[in-house]
């Protein structure tokens, strides 16, 4: 029987590699995206049956702006297609769908298909499935001071209390507040950095990077990563 206790409660994917995973089949990087889609379904399928309770995904960081119109405007119409196939899974299964990132940059149409799935799975008790769009890390640490700043100007006797601010309080202004750090973030396709992803929340997270491109990633790939975050001994700078 598998020791529950070894299962994380939040398991983050950087998935990388769609385009390479074209190109070595001599397609257009677009065909990677959408094979992509489908190690998004296994791997949700997957982190639901083990356990896992919050599962997110980096779909498009701040930086992807900078790729090619025609790209982005793939991706953007593929994302819309995706969330309105999905939704009837997710709502059979339980599955609470939320986008974290700054959406002010994302399509109206788009926009508009994300605002639907949240309101429509928000009392949804199962997975929670959470796509980070036109989202970085420093973004996301701007936007919170951004807002701690805002709040201070409009009532200066708060001073104080900013002033014995905790980590714990600040965490509260990032997008991601009332959702626990990752405990694993896994990275395909071989890269070994985290690419401006969840730096405030991935401080004390555990690290897997694999070679298997993001549209080969399956089942298989993600069970030898939880098996892996098993054998970790989590000591949070502590001695044990």
């Amino acid at each position: 029987m598998e020791d529950s206790s070894k299962i994380p409660v939040h398991v983050s994917i950087i998935m990388d590699g769609n385009g390479r995973w074209a190109k070595e089949r001599g397609k257009e990087r677009f065909y990677g995206h959408i094979e992509g889609v489908e190690s998004v379904r296994a791997c949700t399928e997957e982190a639901a049956r083990k356990g896992v309770r919050y599962l997110s995904l980096f779909a498009f960081s701040e930086e992807n702006w900078n790729r090619p119109d025609e790209e982005v405007r793939s991706l953007m119409e593929l994302m819309v297609k995706a969330m309105t196939n999905e939704l009837p899974t997710f709502l059979k299964n339980g599955i609470r769908f939320i986008v974290l990132g700054n959406r002010e940059r994302l399509g109206d149409a788009l926009n508009a298909r994300i605002d639907d799935c949240m309101r429509r799975t928000e009392n949804q008790t199962g997975l929670t499935l959470i796509v980070f769009m036109s989202y970085s890390g420093r973004w996301d640490i701007l936007q919170a001071a951004k807002r701690l700043a805002l709040e201070a100007s409009a009532d200066p006797s708060r001073a104080s209390e900013i002033g014995n601010m905790t980590l714990t309080d600040f965490s509260l202004y990032m997008v991601t507040s009332g959702i626990p750090d990752p405990d694993l973030i896994i990275r395909t396709s071989g890269e070994l950095r985290l690419s401006n992803y969840l730096l405030w929340q991935g401080a004390y997270s555990e690290l897997y990077f694999t070679d298997v491109l993001w549209p080969d990633f399956r089942k298989e790939e993600f069970d030898l990563a939880l098996a892996e975050y098993a054998k970790r001994d989590r000591r949070y700078g502590k001695v044990k």
